[in-house]
């Protein structure tokens, strides 16, 4: 008999499966957050007990702090002068009236403005445009932001939210496209003071007037060519309804042309609500910058932005300023009107409190 080495195979291993209730309780055992005053929700906590001895006094507290906020905003924002003028020429009679026709061009008209007292400085020259909705979104989204940051690229490619304000019928490059930029207002003033008879030209400060951060960081000018800022904007020509291109905006301040211009820049900063008002310009210099002294002005205005056609109305505002702004009656009203009805409330409960409460005791 031969005798041979017997060979076995490995068995394989018998795995034995734990009970399913223990494979359940090990799986929630694992996703069972740490145990933690954090994770188990055990930290110390403070809730207030509102009581009426906490809640009548609060609420007049508040009301009495919110009557003296609103007497002091009231009666600051009554100090603030403004001085307004409708210079529409809707009605017949207005000095304006003839500057209305649309074929007349190069339109002026003058304001008379009469001062009984001093008209404080520093003052503030706006104009106001009504029915005028700058919140439109089609509207609002008209502009080509790589163009207004000066990327000469995109002056021969405009996007396409420009439309139709892109391309004029020769099929040139509109710099700076949109509607935005299209109806900038473009209507200009002269402010005289009438002495003995004779003109004096109030000087009007236009500088610094639009936002720090539109001027500073989201709008740039495209360099120079050549030496010449004119020569970047080559091959491109001017909004359909401005006078003159944008590096000729103001032929006296190189630095205040593009689309650095102040003027331009209060525009594209869009109004929220239909009824605005922009800052043109400020009086702060010369002779005049303790205020406009008691007298007669003359307001010249050159007539060029129609409102008529979509029944809107232009202004001009004279107004100082106060440690709370510009005047808004509203702001102290409104303080006036919370603090009341806090008071009000605050004597309510306190009646309700006395006449339930008081009874139960005595009870």
């Amino acid at each position: 008999m031969r005798y041979g080495r017997s060979i076995r195979k490995a068995e394989k291993p018998i795995q034995v499966r734990p009970p399913r209730d223990r494979m359940k309780n090990e799986g929630e055992t694992a996703e069972r957050p740490d145990n933690t005053a954090f994770t188990q929700q055990r930290l110390p906590a403070w809730q207030p007990i509102l009581s009426a001895g906490i809640v009548i006094p609060g609420f007049l507290l508040i009301g009495l702090a919110f009557i003296g906020i609103g007497v002091g905003l009231f009666l600051t924002s009554q100090t603030i002068q403004v001085l307004e003028r409708d210079y529409t020429g809707f009605d017949k009679d207005s000095p304006c009236f003839s500057c209305t026709n649309p074929n007349t061009q190069n339109c002026t008209c003058e304001i008379t403005i009469a001062l009984s007292e001093l008209f404080k400085g520093p003052i503030f020259f706006y104009y106001g445009l009504s029915n005028y909705y700058q919140n439109f979104r089609k509207y609002g989204v008209s502009k080509d932001y790589y163009q207004l940051t000066g990327d000469t690229k995109s002056f021969k490619s405009p996007q396409e939210s420009c439309s139709p304000f892109d391309f004029d019928s020769n099929k040139n490059v509109i710099v700076p496209c949109g509607a935005i930029a299209n109806s900038m207002f473009n209507d200009t003033f002269e402010l005289y003071h009438i002495i003995n008879g004779t003109k004096k030209q109030v000087p009007l400060d236009g500088k610094g007037i639009s936002w720090w951060t539109d001027y500073n960081l989201k709008y740039r000018n495209p360099s120079f060519v050549n030496g010449s800022f004119a020569k970047a904007f080559d091959g491109t020509v001017k909004p359909i309804n401005w006078p003159k291109p944008a590096y000729e905006l103001d032929l006296t301040d190189q630095s205040n042309n593009g689309f650095l211009n102040q003027d331009f820049l209060v525009w594209m900063r869009r109004s929220a609500l239909p009824e605005f008002r922009k800052l043109y310009r400020r009086i702060t210099e010369g002779d005049y910058s303790a205020g406009l002294p008691a007298g007669n002005y003359s307001l010249t205005v050159h007539y060029n932005y129609p409102v008529l056609t979509f029944d809107g109305r232009k202004k001009v505002f004279f107004s100082n300023v106060s440690w709370m702004g510009g005047k808004n009656d509203f702001l102290g009203i409104a303080y006036l009107v919370v603090g009341s009805l806090c008071v009000v409330m605050s004597v309510v409960m306190l009646i309700v409190y006395a006449k339930f409460k008081f009874s139960d005791d005595d009870a």
